[in-house]
């Protein structure tokens, strides 16, 4: 007998190399100072039709179980997240930063890159709302490809917003009940006719001139070419500069593109929305998503009743498997040694995550403030992650030099930026 369509043997050398993936995400989820979590295969069917709708059911391995109960097996993983959290968010200090590794069934036809079952790796954070938020989420997207040996040649993690796309919109005139029709035009483009978006978007009432800055706003690569086709973008283009800015000081610019083509299919997106791309040898996009997410900061209100924003992503391991089997890549290690980077200004901000970055780069797990707040609150919450120690990044840095703070011994010493590594040992 073979295994049911859509459902993998995993024989041991396919074992190895799915647990060479899994070391990765681990290593390198721990390094950004998430924790991992996991939640029951089986879950209230409710659960999951509350967040995307009765059609759903037809994409679920459902049944009513032995105490009539109708259940059905996790699809994805981010309603029972939203279940745990909502449950005992009070418990845990913010921001949460989890993952998991669920294994998620889907009925659906199975496809190339696309089976009934695979493995996820899901990170979520839930803080206070801020652009450092998002840009940590997508620097540990990078970071991951990254350690299973990919590059900027290998994949683009492509940059986009909702937010943008609603302060785009509302400048060309577009009334925002059809702003969803928009973005459900917007996501299908480049798989369709430009007439067929055409007709649509004229469907949902917009003129031949609204239409053609829309597709000008998708088709821009940068904030001021898509400022530029809809008049203008607000605080919503000044939140994704941040997430830009924080980025390039992490490190992971090179990966990442501004593509206002993005918008996702899920409507729960409430801003910065992202999807990693494999690009083929001329360096264009092959058509293979590694990963997408976004922020949703509605739904852990809507799903369990409490008001608190997140942004997160999910990551499949059957296209990514194909991906590093071409490039004939594998994956070993463990995470390092866990410090804190702090600074006394925000002015620091910038300084700081490139410190951050090179810590993380040599092997340490490296946190640090995500908003801004006081060096002490900092010290505290360095402490409370379990760091070893506390590197200030404060007006020293313009002489190449940081203060660190050994934490258990309250002993502190001025240590040169270029002996960091071998200081912190």
């Amino acid at each position: 007998m073979q295994a049911l369509t859509g459902f993998r043997d995993f024989f041991p050398d396919a074992c190895a190399r799915r647990n060479g993936i899994f070391r990765s995400w681990r290593r390198t989820a721990e390094r950004h100072g998430f924790v991992e979590y996991d939640g029951p295969p089986l879950e209230s069917l409710e659960l999951f039709t509350r967040k995307s709708g009765p059609e759903i059911v037809k994409q679920l391995y459902n049944f009513v179980d032995k105490g009539e109960r109708e259940v059905a097996f996790r699809a994805e993983m981010t309603p029972t997240f939203v279940r745990m959290v909502g449950a005992r968010h009070r418990d845990f200090r913010k921001p949460i930063k989890w993952f998991a590794i669920p294994q998620l069934l889907r009925y659906e036809r199975p496809q190339k890159g696309r089976l009934r079952e695979h493995f996820q790796f899901n990170a979520d954070l839930v803080g206070s709302g801020t652009p450092g938020e998002d840009a940590e989420v997508i620097a540990l997207l990078v970071a991951l490809l990254r350690d299973l040996g990919l590059g900027p040649r290998d994949f683009r993690v492509r940059l986009s917003s909702r937010a943008v796309w609603h302060a785009a919109l509302d400048a060309i005139g577009v009334g925002a009940a059809a702003h969803g029709g928009v973005f459900e035009v917007v996501d299908k483009m480049e798989r369709v006719k430009p007439e067929e978006s055409e007709a649509r978007l004229a469907g949902l009432g917009l003129g031949a001139e609204q239409t053609a800055k829309v597709r000008a706003v998708s088709e821009a690569r940068d904030l001021e070419g898509a400022a530029s086709a809809a008049g203008g973008l607000g605080e919503a283009g000044e939140w994704l500069r941040q997430v830009i800015g924080s980025l390039e000081a992490l490190g992971a610019g090179d990966c990442v593109a501004v593509d206002l083509g993005i918008v996702r299919g899920l409507a729960y997106y409430t801003g910065v929305v992202f999807e990693a791309f494999a690009l083929d040898a001329a360096g264009g996009y092959d058509g293979r998503a590694l990963a997408g997410g976004g922020r949703y900061d509605d739904l852990l209100k809507n799903l369990a009743g409490v008001a608190l924003p997140a942004v997160g992503f999910g990551m499949g391991d059957v296209v990514l498997g194909q991906l590093l089997e071409e490039k004939g890549l594998d994956v070993t290690g463990g995470a390092g040694k866990r410090v804190f980077v702090a600074w006394p200004g925000e002015e620091f901000r910038v300084s700081g995550l490139g410190v951050v970055r090179a810590l993380r780069e040599a092997g340490f797990v490296a946190e640090y403030p995500l908003r801004a707040q006081g060096l002490g609150k900092q010290l505290e919450a360095a402490e409370h992650a379990g760091a070893a120690c506390a590197v200030i990044v404060g007006e020293e840095y313009a002489r190449a030099e940081v203060d660190v703070k050994w934490l258990a011994e309250r002993r502190q010493e001025r240590v040169a930026v270029g002996r960091l590594v071998e200081a912190l040992g």
